[in-house]
């Protein structure tokens, strides 16, 4: 084709989760249910993080900055897509879906990283406990969370100036309810080699890399754990990381699943319903896994919400 027939590209065409009118409602609160739930929740732990001295060690302020990403990641994709059903409109611009794209890459390699950050964290609580504090010292967990924004912002700067360079024709529906980067690369008129080449590459270093670290953590973790003589002992070590183990495979079983099964459907909408729950039931549920088994955050956040209620409401514990 001749190059000078590949032009700039001014729009996008979302086809969402369903293309059935009747079906956009329940869609819409369905959505907007699960976006408020999300956002709330997550807010709530880190005003009952900054408010309560007790919540103020590594733990939390890795748990608080998990949620802030949280926040941000939903924000990145629902809101364009509640605003696309209310206006019964497809349409997202090229610079809206580059933009997706790189916020999408930034906050899920957030997620990521910060994840793995936090299973050092119960490498060192648990294996290396007479030096925790001082190995996990303030200066050093700033550093940490500071490394995981720079990377994770080199990433998705990349994957952004990837797509740029692409050129589209015709056929620019994406099957998917926000600009997912392989459904896009997959509409492209130019040579993709180098996009895909990038893209994989990217997949098996970012992720890859803190998966092992992960897997590091906690085999050393359960080493740790099996060393000790009583089982209340065991039981009580395990429980400090079963929170964060339950997110860990939350967030990468359905990742996992997700490209699993795209390789399988490709341009499927199948792939588009398997995504909810990687990016909008996972960071809803992190606030649920993280609070309800654990005592000092519940307490936490029982006492924020009595300094915030109104005179004469009641906030029973």
């Amino acid at each position: 084709m001749d190059p000078r027939n590949l032009t700039w590209v001014p729009n996008f065409f979302l086809l969402g989760l369903s293309e059935d009118p009747e079906f956009q409602i329940y869609i819409f609160g369905l959505f907007l249910s699960m976006y408020l739930v999300c956002v709330l929740g997550n807010l709530l732990i880190i005003l009952a993080v900054i408010s309560d001295p007790h919540l103020h060690t590594p733990m939390y302020f890795f748990l608080s900055n998990l949620s802030f990403v949280d926040i941000c990641s939903i924000s990145t994709t629902i809101p364009k897509m509640l605003h696309n059903i209310q206006t019964h409109s497809k349409v997202i611009t090229y610079a809206g879906c580059l933009t997706q794209i790189y916020f999408f890459f930034l906050f899920t390699g957030l997620d990521d990283f910060i994840l793995t950050v936090m299973a050092y964290d119960r490498f060192v609580a648990i294996c290396h406990p007479l030096h925790y504090t001082v190995i996990m010292n303030p200066r050093l967990c700033r550093l940490l969370v500071l490394v995981s924004w720079v990377i994770s912002h080199l990433h998705s700067l990349l994957e952004s100036l990837m797509a740029s360079r692409l050129s589209f024709c015709t056929d620019l529906e994406i099957p998917h309810f926000f600009c997912e980067l392989k459904q896009m690369v997959q509409l492209a008129c130019s040579d993709t080699l180098l996009n895909n080449l990038v893209m994989y590459f990217m997949v098996v270093i970012l992720g890859g890399g803190p998966l092992a670290g992960i897997l590091y953590s906690y085999s050393k973790i359960v080493s740790s754990i099996w060393k000790i003589s009583s089982a209340q002992g065991k039981l009580k070590a395990f429980s400090t990381c079963a929170s964060h183990l339950s997110v860990v495979s939350l967030f990468y079983g359905t990742a996992v699943g997700l490209y699993l099964s795209s390789a399988v459907t490709q341009g499927s909408q199948s792939s588009a319903i398997l995504s909810v729950m990687y990016t909008v039931v996972t960071p809803m549920l992190n606030p649920f896994i993280y609070s309800l088994r654990n005592k000092d955050l519940m307490g936490a956040l029982k006492r924020l919400l009595h300094r915030t209620a109104p005179k004469g409401l009641v906030v029973r514990d």
